[in-house]
């Protein structure tokens, strides 16, 4: 409880952009999400990656460490290119919320058609649906055997 006080009186502090302010610069990641550049955490709207501790079931029925393997997938997507990152918003624990590109390529699409991240509905992620089914389709990233979506994973780990 005292560290979602701490967390929310931090979030009032930052000032928050408006919509289609622009953040650029050299990113690193975080997880399959969530970036950082020049020190502002910057979580990819509208998409949910798994969590860094979290495993998956190949094809095989082999365990893996689809969180760790989701973070990788970013990482090397993005190499040593600039990242834009267009803000909507800040979320609840005060991260920069944002749409990010490297070059032309919008890398929360990049990460739901690669099969390494699952759009969030109720959070506008219904334009990447299409990206989701065409990774399905072709049994890219998670979608190669079984996972259990992010969102309830943390439910799961919470409880």
């Amino acid at each position: 409880m005292r560290r979602s006080a701490l967390a929310l009186f931090a979030a009032l502090l930052l000032p928050v952009p408006a919509a289609g302010q622009t953040l650029m610069g050299r990113a690193s990641v975080t997880d399959g999400d969530t970036l950082e550049i020049r020190g502002e955490r910057i979580r990819m709207a509208a998409i949910d990656a798994p969590e860094s501790r979290q495993h998956c079931l190949d094809g095989a029925g082999q365990s893996y460490a689809c969180g760790r393997r989701a973070a990788m997938a970013l990482a090397d997507r993005i190499g040593v290119a600039t990242v834009r990152c267009e803000a909507t918003g800040r979320d609840r624990f005060g991260r920069l919320v944002a749409e990010c590109f490297a070059g032309s390529t919008n890398l929360n699409a990049w990460m739901v058609e690669s099969g390494w991240a699952v759009p969030l509905i109720r959070f506008g992620g219904r334009k990447y649906e299409s990206y989701q089914d065409r990774a399905r389709a072709a049994r890219r990233g998670m979608w190669q055997g079984q996972f259990e979506l992010p969102e309830d994973f943390r439910r799961r780990a919470r409880n």
